[in-house]
């Protein structure tokens, strides 16, 4: 590389060699992702996979999110390793509604200044959550944008692409009154509602009081609550659709039940639900109480402690219970199928 035009972008706000150091720090975090459909090496100008073999249709099913204002909150807590597992989670819970099992991720990282130790703590998170849902690392970018963001911030996105059988994709429309709702319990906010959340904690201003600990959360800080990274589901949940012919998926992300529980439900059907039977975490009394926000308003906002749910046929309850618990899932029975012209009906 020429130096001079090196130190000349370096001036102007971006350090090619700071890239460089981080995509060396990267490295091992990608390595544990690595997965047999791999084809190419990081560093090239795109990521190659080889698909599986033996599907009849194979379809690819893509997802892509990322963190929402809940990067805020890492910043201010300077903890950068877990909000790569909600870039993750984000993607491949959305694809896994479908049936899909995810093959590969890809990241993107947005900041004001590339701090390789920083960049390469965010791209921890990422593989960790690329182990925890199957899925290989196999690309991405970190892009330093001076003068347009501070040099302390940056955005996390990302974009999954996964595959399933054509036959085997889920298909609500063999859905009907008198299945089962199951719910597969959260770990708390996951990465949607921030926006309410920093305006009820006054997360913006650093309130002393996030870090402050609380006996209604067990003894953790609101911070530390807020952050813990989102469940996947991925694995729990190929599991089940291996054993048990699964009817409909819903990722609760944002917009709560109301936006998300009706999307997998097809028209003519509900799910009827008693909010007495949902198994709320403390965080979501705790932002109800503090926001002084209607119960409503909490359930077409935040999961309320369900991250996902699944529907079933009443006689595969039992087994499917059995399988998500196995796999390590608080799963519970959460409501049932009506006929009805409203997709999502709490009482």
């Amino acid at each position: 590389m020429n130096n001079s035009f090196s130190e000349s972008y370096k001036a102007a706000g971006v350090d090619v060699t700071a890239g460089y150091k981080a995509v060396d720090l990267m490295k091992a975090h990608i390595a544990r992702t690595v997965t047999s459909g791999v084809v190419s090496s990081i560093g090239g100008f795109g990521g190659c996979f080889a698909l599986p073999q033996g599907m009849e249709e194979p379809v690819l099913v893509s997802g892509t999110d990322g963190c929402g204002t809940k990067v805020k909150l890492a910043i201010l807590m300077d903890k950068h390793d877990t909000i790569g597992i909600d870039a993750v989670a984000m993607c491949v819970n959305d694809i896994i509604c479908c049936g899909a099992k995810p093959l590969f991720f890809l990241d993107y990282i947005a900041c004001g200044k590339n701090i390789p130790e920083k960049i390469a703590a965010i791209v921890s998170g990422v593989a960790e959550g690329c182990v925890q849902s199957g899925a290989a690392l196999i690309g991405g970018e970190t892009a330093e944008h001076p003068g347009l963001m501070p040099v302390e911030d940056y955005d996390l996105a990302g974009f999954a692409v996964g595959i399933v059988d054509k036959k085997d994709i889920i298909d609500n429309t063999k859905m009907e009154a008198g299945n089962v709702v199951i719910a597969l319990s959260s770990t708390g906010i996951h990465s949607n509602g921030f926006s309410l959340c920093r305006k009820v904690f006054d997360i913006d201003n650093n309130n002393p009081d996030l870090y402050v600990a609380k006996e209604e959360l067990g003894g953790k800080t609101i911070a530390e609550t807020l952050l813990t990274p989102t469940r996947i589901y991925v694995k729990s949940v190929l599991a089940l659709i291996e054993k048990v012919a699964v009817k409909g998926i819903s990722h609760i992300t944002g917009g709560g039940f109301y936006e998300n529980i009706p999307r997998s439900i097809p028209d003519g059907l509900g799910a009827k639900i008693n909010i007495s039977d949902v198994r709320v975490l403390p965080i979501f009394d705790l932002i109800a109480k503090t926001g002084n926000i209607p119960e409503r308003d909490m359930f077409n906002t935040f999961n309320m402690g369900v991250g996902m749910s699944v529907v079933v046929a009443k006689e595969d309850v039992d087994t499917a219970l059995e399988i998500l618990r196995a796999n390590g899932e608080d799963a519970y029975v959460l409501g049932e199928i009506i006929e009805s012209d409203e997709k999502c009906v709490l009482i």
